[in-house]
């Protein structure tokens, strides 16, 4: 299948000014000769995007992924390279971007109906769509000047979607309309996809990538990172969120010593009970690879040393999500585990089976204490992580076992209560 998009080793270079002149004389006095830093906003980036596909952008702030959505729309030419699209291109870009100000919701939609390339006649027949789509029908005669950021995201969305765009660009303006018109844009979206059209779009939602996208490309400091299946991209992604090397791991024994999994931790002289290393093993590591899979075994080995013979102690583990979310956390104590006592150096691990666990990159809190949990020996909190990288286009947060069957209706029914 052809191409829809073609982007051919593409470089945007902006010009930063550090000088500021403001009056007439001082403009014509440094004509051509005021100083600025040139800023590689792109460098060198190829891809291509198949016809009737979904393409995803995800990087970090200012990495030039709305840079590269403005120069596939045509906004921006680039400094280096070559773009080529093939069909009507509908942009959603910034918030705001082709409105004007000054005019009312009505004459905006066929402004910007006219410059996508449909008629006053075209635009009129597909009017009460847009407006009805966009739920502004009280205010599509107000002034634009007076919108609301949900506003204008509605409206500029209903204009892309409804003109019948053969490729439709969206910026991650999307994040700003309410959580039911984000799920109407979803849907719209799907059958977009139904339809055949393709889709580019700029986002920073990872779970969305996952649930629509054939593909996603990461940007890093204006460079294509990885070009990729929706789980890898964004494992890469979340790296370098975390400003972790985005180069795949060196096939040596000194790459798995150095991945984030190993968090060495240096011992308090003053703690009694001190915990002096921190190691988390699960099955990738002896693969290469520094994620792990949903459903894994993980083991969370706890290296710890006592000053002074100690008995009464526990260890506890807890588990968040990068936000800070708290999502398991137990001790020795509520596990009916006895401890033996601390005397010197000694090692104690937490082992999963299971790491039921999708997307993400999760956090360790480690914590010694007396058994009361009156007494604090040690407490790291959220130092340890590990990272989950789901290959399937399963959604969220936890992995559910299940199985899907078929048969006559009551079949389960009848077999569940032994008829």
């Amino acid at each position: 299948m052809a191409a829809a998009i073609e982007v051919r080793s593409i470089s945007k270079q902006f010009k930063l000014y550090h000088e500021h002149y403001t009056s007439l004389k001082e403009r014509v006095i440094h004509y051509g000769r005021i100083p600025y830093e040139p800023f590689m906003a792109l460098e060198d980036v190829d891809f291509d995007v198949e016809a009737g596909s979904t393409v995803g952008i995800l990087g970090h702030n200012g990495c030039g992924k709305s840079t590269l959505l403005k120069c596939v729309a045509g906004i921006l030419q680039p400094t280096r390279g070559e773009i080529v699209t093939r069909g009507r291109v509908a942009a959603l870009l910034e918030l705001g971007a082709g409105f004007n100000h000054e005019l009312t919701g009505r004459e905006n939609v066929f402004m910007n109906a006219s410059i996508l390339g449909l008629s006053k006649r075209d635009t009129a027949k597909i009017f009460d769509e847009i407006v009805a789509f966009s739920e502004l029908e009280r205010f599509i005669d107000m002034q634009v000047r007076h919108y609301s950021s949900g506003m204008y995201v509605r409206l500029g969305f209903a204009v892309a979607v409804n003109v019948e765009p053969d490729i439709l660009l969206v910026d991650e303006v999307l994040s700003v309309g309410d959580e039911a018109f984000q799920r109407k844009c979803i849907e719209r979206v799907k059958k977009f996809q139904q339809e055949g059209r393709t889709i580019l779009f700029v986002t920073h939602a990872a779970d969305l990538v996952r649930r629509i996208c054939e593909r996603a490309i990461v940007l890093d400091h204006g460079k294509l990172v990885i070009d990729a299946a929706p789980g890898e991209a964004v494992r890469v992604f979340r790296e370098s969120l975390h400003g972790g090397e985005l180069n795949e791991p060196e096939e040596t024994p000194e790459a798995e010593a150095a991945s984030p999994e190993f968090v060495a931790a240096k011992p308090e002289v003053t703690n009694r009970v001190h915990i002096t290393n921190v190691a988390i093993d699960h099955p990738g590591l002896r693969l290469n690879r520094t994620w792990m899979l949903p459903d894994e075994a993980m083991t969370i080995r706890v290296s710890y040393h006592a000053t002074e013979r100690t008995d009464d102690i526990l260890f506890g583990i807890a588990i968040h999500d990068e936000n800070g979310n708290h999502l398991f956390g137990t001790n020795t104590r509520l596990l009916g585990v006895d401890v033996p006592p601390a005397d010197g150096d000694g090692e104690m691990s937490f082992e999963f089976h299971r790491v039921p666990l999708l997307d993400g990159t999760y956090l360790v809190t480690l914590a010694i204490q007396s058994s009361d949990e009156g007494t604090v020996y040690d407490w790291r909190e959220q130092q340890a992580r590990f990272e989950v990288m789901n290959p399937s286009s399963t959604n969220g947060l936890v992995s559910f076992p299940m199985d899907v069957h078929f048969g006559e209706p009551g079949m389960h029914l009848a077999e569940g209560t032994g008829a």
